[in-house]
């Protein structure tokens, strides 16, 4: 049986250490799918059958391109449903100081993906990749582009001047660490319901040198219901720290628990010696919600994806 585990620890240091030196450089370049806190997170996955395929590309020792495929596959969700994906996605990132690689990621997936409907998320500022992408057949994504489209934009603040956290009577801030396991993963099944985490994609989440228990955060409710979650990726190299993912119990919302937990976890980040922070949200008109969540605590747009598509030729 395939491994359920996407990425091998030893390439996914590397594709989070040209995270890295991308976000030194050109952190306007770096989509949701290619932060140093989501290639973590995304260790979660399913991958059944061995549905996701990587490649890194390196120069002089150094990490300078990676491509993530997922291809079809299909996905069990905590609701006892099933989603069949039938496409092929692909995350990938290139340094700008190698752009040119950008032809050899087409090539790559072109290759795994033949047949397949296909789909990327560039960076709308990388302009060569945007031209080569579509030298290769790529063309805009008119379903994701629209007013409820899915595409995200990425938001960013610095840690000054943070707002005191008030949270509703009753309610207390948690950790991961302090709460435990299922309940982390709870926590994050509620808020996203119907999802596909469980506790053994946790364990994969939890077993990457990135995650700390103490940087994600948690709201308990007076009855022990953990209402709202979020995890932080800390990236020492940059000084910056990531909100991925953040959620709220539908029961507990409109109670201002989010802006309170986002609120505490900038506090913990500057203390654990973050200056800057980012997170991503959906972008489209039609997702105002976390948008305006985020525009609320400080945060402003960064960058965005350029949503593109190949049609499948089979």
């Amino acid at each position: 049986m395939a491994s359920s585990t996407p990425i091998p620890p030893a390439d996914l240091s590397l594709m989070q250490r040209l995270a890295q030196q991308v976000t030194a450089v050109r952190p306007d370049l770096v989509n949701s799918d290619a932060s140093f806190g989501e290639l973590a997170w995304n260790q979660g996955a399913p991958n059944p059958d061995g549905a996701h395929r990587h490649r890194v590309w390196s120069s002089g020792g150094e990490p300078v391109a990676w491509g993530w495929a997922r291809l079809p596959r299909r996905v069990r969700l905590s609701d006892g449903s099933v989603r069949d994906v039938t496409g092929a996605s692909l995350a990938y990132q290139v340094h700008p100081d190698h752009h040119a690689l950008v032809d050899e990621v087409i090539a790559w997936f072109d290759g795994i993906a033949a047949g397949l409907e296909r789909s990327v998320l560039p960076s709308a500022a990388d302009g060569f990749a945007l031209e080569r992408w579509a030298a290769h057949g790529y063309g805009t994504d008119p379903e994701a582009l629209g007013d409820t489209g899915s595409w995200t934009q990425l938001n960013e603040r610095d840690l000054t001047g943070i707002d005191r956290p008030v949270l509703p009577e009753g309610f207390r801030f948690r950790t991961a660490d302090q709460a435990g396991p299922e309940a982390a993963v709870q926590a994050h099944v509620d808020a996203w319901a119907p999802s596909a985490f469980t506790v053994e994609a946790y364990e994969r989440v939890r077993s990457t040198p990135a995650y700390r228990g103490d940087l994600h955060v948690l709201v308990e409710a007076p009855d022990g219901t953990m209402a709202a979650s979020a995890v932080m990726w800390l990236d020492k190299a940059n000084a910056t720290a990531e909100f991925e993912p953040v959620g709220t119990h539908p029961a507990h919302r409109r109670r201002g628990l989010a802006r309170a937990m986002l609120l505490h976890g900038m506090h913990l980040a500057r203390a654990a010696g973050a200056a800057h922070m980012t997170v991503a949200c959906l972008g489209a008109p039609g997702h105002p919600a976390a948008r305006e969540l985020y525009y609320g605590v400080g945060f402003r747009p960064l960058s965005r994806d350029a949503p593109l598509a190949k049609p499948s030729t089979g």
